[in-house]
C-alpha cells in the first residue's frame, strides 16, 4: 500500500482537492473570490478552485508535519513581500484562510485538534492513503516502488 510519501505532490494534491469538492463539509466561503493569499501577494488566486486545493495541501501537510500549528502552517505558505527600492521582507500567508480550510476539514473528520495543534484523524489518514495507492497505478515510473 503506498502513502503519500510515494506519490508526488501536486498529483496527489489536485486528486484531494476533486474529491473535497464532492465534499459537503468544505466548500469555499463567499469572501474567498475578493481575498489575496497573503500580504506578500499582489492580486487575487487565478484559479477558481483555489479553497480546495489549499485545503488538500493543508491535509497534506498536516499528514506531514503534524502535529502543526496555525502559526508554522502560516509560515510555510508565506512569501516575500515586496517592498519596492527596499530590500523584500518574508511575510506569513493569511491565517483566516489557514484556520477557515483547517475548521473545514475538521468538521469533514479528516483533522482533529490536541495540545499541541492538529493531527491527521485515522479517517483522514485512510483517505489521503486511498488516493495515494489510486495515483501511484497510474503513474508507471512509481509502480516499481
Amino acid at each position: 500500500m503506498s502513502t503519500v510519501y510515494d506519490v508526488p505532490a501536486d498529483v496527489l494534491i489536485n486528486h484531494v482537492a476533486e474529491e473535497l469538492k464532492k465534499n459537503d463539509n468544505v466548500s469555499a466561503p463567499k469572501w474567498s473570490n475578493l481575498v489575496k493569499t497573503g500580504v506578500h501577494k499582489e492580486r487575487k488566486p487565478e484559479n477558481r478552485d483555489w479553497w480546495f486545493i489549499r485545503s488538500a495541501s493543508l491535509l497534506r501537510r498536516v499528514y506531514i508535519d503534524g502535529p502543526v500549528g496555525v502559526k508554522s502552517l502560516r509560515t510555510f505558505y508565506g512569501g516575500k513581500k515586496d517592498r519596492g527600492v527596499n530590500p523584500e521582507k518574508f511575510r506569513q500567508g493569511s491565517g483566516a484562510i489557514v484556520r477557515g480550510a483547517l475548521h473545514q476539514l475538521e468538521d469533514a473528520g479528516f483533522v482533529q485538534k490536541i495540545d499541541a495543534g492538529r493531527i491527521v484523524t485515522p479517517e483522514g489518514k485512510s483517505f489521503l492513503d486511498k488516493a495515494s495507492n489510486e495515483l501511484i497505478k497510474d503513474i508507471p515510473e512509481l509502480e516499481k516502488y
